[in-house]
């Protein structure tokens, strides 16, 4: 199903506050409420503090969405929310709202998987992007790499044994006094280091699978801050912050050219914040242009958690009648939307 409906999403799966209004593929608003300033003294998101600024927020980012979107709730022909994976209190906050906003028209409401739109974003315009494609995912919480045959699902190819791109780079802007959130902290530190001042470990480079990890690599660089000291870190910290960049990137290239050499693919995206980051933009458009294939590069708002990419991605699922929707609850994994 792909016609043009006027679709309200939610999103709240982690510690953006996010609503948009989408029609096809044109996006009217999207609206995002970052809290990264309520999380940065903890140098990551405490839960129970996203779930309570999702309290106070939700409210007034809906009914900017639909301002900035020029529609009301009787103009809508469908609500969508992320049902899941993310943190457990702060998608019921979302999930929450939107059945009562669906239930007080009786409009339908469609629930989306959290990864389902990332790779839903490059069906927006500008220049959607049709399938197949070869979508890696790459945030704070999440990364896989996608295999796009169709508009209504991925099949993923492999993912992250145990820590994702974005915390790596958050628990490294943390190691060396940086910031939140890590990655553009890193990114800005590199851009005056040297990459090559620092060897870190790239890991499953020789494993044969499409399996990733980036445990080793944190542990490589609190090893080597407790080793350098606090001065002698505070120093080095851009050539720290490169060094440790490109062993990220290199392990995501690595894997996304195999992925590659096991399929044959139209075009490659990529999909999560980690997609914002200048270096694995870069580096996969060189991969690619020896390839010979196309590079889809939503706009950075796109890569981020946003409700855009949700909508995006009920405009291939059913609509569920209402009161039907009313018993639906949020998951924090995939495994635990399998086993419900």
């Amino acid at each position: 199903m792909t016609d043009p409906r006027l679709i309200l999403a939610i999103e709240t799966s982690c510690d953006d506050t996010c609503a948009a209004l989408v029609e096809g593929p044109r996006v009217l608003s999207n609206v995002i409420s970052s809290q990264a300033s309520f999380h940065e003294e903890f140098g990551g998101v405490v839960p129970e503090v996203a779930s309570r600024h999702h309290l106070e927020l939700i409210n007034a980012v809906v009914a900017s969405a639909l301002e900035r979107g020029g529609a009301g709730l009787v103009d809508l022909d469908a609500l969508a929310v992320t049902q899941g994976p993310g943190l457990i209190g702060a998608l019921l906050v979302g999930l929450s709202t939107a059945k009562a906003l669906a239930s007080a028209n009786r409009t339908p409401l469609i629930p989306v998987d959290h990864l389902q739109g990332h790779v839903a974003a490059n069906f927006l315009e500008p220049d959607p992007l049709e399938p197949s494609f070869l979508c890696l995912i790459a945030s704070g919480g999440h990364t896989l790499l996608a295999g796009v045959t169709g508009t209504a699902g991925y099949e993923p190819l492999g993912q992250t044994l145990d820590d994702a791109a974005g915390e790596a780079f958050d628990k490294g802007a943390r190691l060396l006094g940086l910031g939140y959130p890590g990655g553009p902290a890193i990114q800005r530190a590199a851009e005056s280091g040297d990459p090559d001042a620092f060897e870190f470990p790239v890991a499953m480079t020789r494993e044969p699978g499409l399996e990733m990890s980036f445990s080793g690599l944190k542990t490589a660089l609190v090893y080597r801050v407790r080793e350098l000291g606090p001065e002698a870190t505070a120093a080095a910290a851009p050539d720290l912050a490169a060094s440790y960049q490109r062993a990220i990137v290199d392990q995501l290239v690595a894997k996304l050219g195999r992925a590659l050499d096991a399929g044959e693919w139209r075009a490659v995206a990529l999909g999560g914040g980690v997609a914002a980051n200048a270096e694995l933009r870069r580096r996969t458009g060189e991969l690619c242009e020896q390839r010979g294939l196309a590079l889809k590069l939503v706009p950075i708002e796109l890569c981020t958690d946003n409700a855009a990419m949700i909508a995006s991605a009920a405009r291939y699922a059913d609509p569920i009648p209402y009161p039907d929707y009313l018993e639906f609850d949020a998951f924090a994994s995939a495994s635990a939307a399998t086993a419900g």
